[in-house]
């Protein structure tokens, strides 16, 4: 059985891939993170878990050979609690969470949850990776410091630059608002003045032919290109928008591969732009990222693609 730990909302991505599991005859389990709450009957001791979900079904660890840690939402709070007793609910629910995952922590994981954990909350370190690995990156500085990010705004970013949050949610076929890439010039650093109260990442503006959206997958790359070369951010929807599929040189496929394996995932969604310089620029990996788009665009088969990995995983590991 795959077991894959989700959100209550999650469509479309998760549909796919378990249609293919259907079709190979896989048993799979769905559990929706939000739902690990009153919803679900939930008992741990030091070796097993036993779970009922909100509709019923019921799984036990040991029927578990391999997880999709697709998405994992915050946990829902009844209406009725009494907001005194909110913080402790979300703590040892929480914390309940978190113990029935680490009972499955020697199994077969996309991507392995530590790993996954430390790449997702730390894109300095994702840089720094990734330029060990022979990737350009842009000069960058994540600070709440005025007076520092404008003396990097005036040495490297040649009058223009961007600013990004470090930490959005972004759901490109969910609906969701969303906060976009912003650009500075010299005259709206005047507008650093709050930066105190929300520390920001900031980059020289790069003039792009295009930006890229990377699927890997265990070594297979799915890759987008969008005609958006005036906007700074893909997830911005616009109607004259579109993807097409593109070949990336074998040097940054390389290059690619050997940062995710040192980082020890084995899926990830890759942002990188294609300079009008001719370089090949890498700007982050979401380790779940959105891919819904080109696999409903282009046809890409990453949904099942993930699931394959996770099948030839499980019987290396059986």
């Amino acid at each position: 059985m795959i077991l894959c730990i989700t959100h209550s909302q999650d469509f479309y991505n998760i549909d796919l891939f378990f249609e293919y599991l259907n079709s190979k005859h896989i048993p799979y389990f769905r559990l929706n993170s939000d739902k690990m709450n009153h919803f679900q009957k939930i008992s741990i001791n030091e070796n097993s878990f036993e779970l009922t979900d909100e509709l019923g079904n019921t799984l036990h660890s040991d029927d578990v050979k391999g997880v999709w840690h697709r998405k994992a939402w915050k946990i829902s709070v009844p209406e009725e609690l009494d907001e005194d007793y909110e913080k402790i609910f979300l703590k040892e629910y929480g914390s309940l969470r978190f113990n029935l995952m680490t009972i499955l922590e020697n199994i077969p994981w996309i991507n392995p949850s530590e790993k996954e954990r430390k790449i997702d909350g730390n894109k300095m370190f994702q840089l720094k990776i990734a330029q060990k690995n022979n990737l350009i990156i842009p000069k960058t500085i994540f600070s709440n410091d005025e007076e520092k990010i404008t003396a990097f705004f005036h040495e490297y970013c040649n009058g223009k630059a961007i600013a990004k949050l470090h930490s959005v949610a972004v759901k490109a076929m969910g609906g969701e608002s969303q906060i976009s890439t912003t650009i500075i010039e010299e005259d709206t650093l005047v507008n650093l003045s709050d930066i105190a109260y929300c520390p920001m990442i900031f980059q020289p503006y790069i003039d792009k032919e295009y930006e890229l959206r990377i699927v890997y997958v265990d070594g297979e790359f799915f890759t987008g290109k969008i005609n958006n070369s005036e906007n700074v951010d893909w997830r911005v929807a616009h109607e004259s928008y579109f993807w097409s599929a593109y070949e990336l040189p074998e040097n940054i496929k390389k290059n690619i591969s050997s940062m995710m394996q040192e980082m020890g995932l084995y899926m990830g969604a890759i942002d990188m732009i294609k300079g009008r310089d001719g370089s090949y620029y890498f700007l982050e990996v979401n380790p779940q990222g959105e891919w819904g788009m080109l696999q409903k665009e282009l046809n890409f088969p990453i949904a099942q693609r993930i699931a394959d990995n996770l099948i030839k995983r499980i019987s290396f590991h059986g």
